[in-house]
């Protein structure tokens, strides 16, 4: 009777078994980062709502995600780096320094270009908006097309490295 593939595998070290449970959070975590970015982008794009219904989608949008997805993207960037100073193996060490550029480019973008309009926003009527909020509401957009594009290449290098890093025969 033939042996299975399972049999001809070598057991996981500790150091591997680590690694491979901070790779399996990390894509998991950054899945709904960048699953709810990409969610924003596909479905709610704004550029033919009126300015009630942008303003009340908006401030909706903002109370909901402004908080809990910055944090949940902090521990994206560290898990990521963490799994880079781990790994041995310099191709992976390279994706995962790639993608952790990326997650803090996406960063950057939502600190300093969308949550100060999100702060503006937060303060409008949906009643009365201020005269120029389609240029806030194209500006916001704009950024956010930018950082998705950011999050999508970050999961995808980090998925194509822990792919290849739990395949690999990588010794510690």
């Amino acid at each position: 009777m033939p042996a299975s593939r399972l049999d001809d595998v070598a057991p996981r070290t500790p150091r591997q078994l680590l690694e491979d449970a901070i790779g399996y959070v990390l894509l998991l975590l950054l899945a709904a980062v960048v699953g709810t970015m990409f969610g924003v982008w596909l479905g709610f794009d704004p550029s033919q709502l009126s300015a009630r219904a942008y303003v009340e989608q908006q401030q909706n949008a903002i109370r909901a995600l402004n908080t809990l997805l910055p944090v949940l993207g902090a521990v994206c960037i560290a898990l990521t780096l963490v799994l880079a100073f781990r790994t041995h193996v310099t191709n992976l060490r390279y994706l995962l320094l790639a993608a952790a550029a990326c997650l803090i480019a996406a960063a950057l973008i939502t600190r300093f270009g969308n949550q100060p309009i999100n702060a503006l926003v937060l303060h409008w009527t949906a009643e009365t908006p201020p005269e120029d909020w389609q240029t806030w509401r194209d500006r916001w957009w704009w950024l956010h097309e930018i950082r998705t594009l950011a999050g999508v290449v970050a999961y995808a290098l980090t998925l194509l490295a822990v792919l290849r890093r739990r395949s690999s025969k990588q010794t510690d």
